[in-house]
């Protein structure tokens, strides 16, 4: 069963009660990676593996995507920055016991390529805590895992 969660801001990521931060170095330039995130974002399930779909909404300000497995949500895209950032909240999920959740996707120019670095940040009860603890490990491998996937399809689209 959906249920909708707490409404909050950008200032979550960094106040979250749980919060996970990842990061990887890319060969691909921030413009290249932001674009694969923020505006083509129909293509997720071509690279993130835990994506069954993923689909803009309410004209580009807000997503819907399904996780393999059958969680489901509703997203608010909060910040869309070219080349830097890209942050969206969920605002509604039939994962149960979460209360809040934002994923910030940052970009940092690194020499030639990109250093993407994604924070999920969360509120939850504490069974949804012990929960995600225990599966910190499986996120960081999925997040290498789709950043590693994205940089080849990216980097096979622009060969020359």
């Amino acid at each position: 069963m959906a249920h909708r969660l707490r409404p909050v801001g950008l200032d979550f990521v960094e106040t979250a009660p749980l919060r996970l931060v990842f990061a990887r170095g890319i060969a691909s330039s921030p413009e290249t990676v932001y674009r694969a995130l923020a505006e083509d974002v129909a293509d997720w399930p071509e690279w993130f593996s835990a994506v069954r779909t993923a689909r803009p909404t309410e004209d580009g300000t807000g997503r819907q995507v399904r996780l393999k497995g059958g969680t489901r949500f509703e997203e608010t895209i909060l910040a869309a920055e070219p080349s830097e950032v890209y942050t969206y909240r969920v605002d509604v999920t039939n994962a149960p016991g979460t209360r809040a959740l934002v994923e910030e996707w940052r970009l940092t120019r690194d020499g030639t390529g990109t250093r993407v670095q994604w924070t999920w940040a969360a509120d939850g009860t504490a069974p949804f805590r012990f929960a995600i603890k225990l599966g910190r490990a499986g996120l960081g491998r999925a997040f290498r895992d789709a950043v590693t996937k994205l940089d080849r399809k990216l980097s096979s689209t622009h060969a020359p």
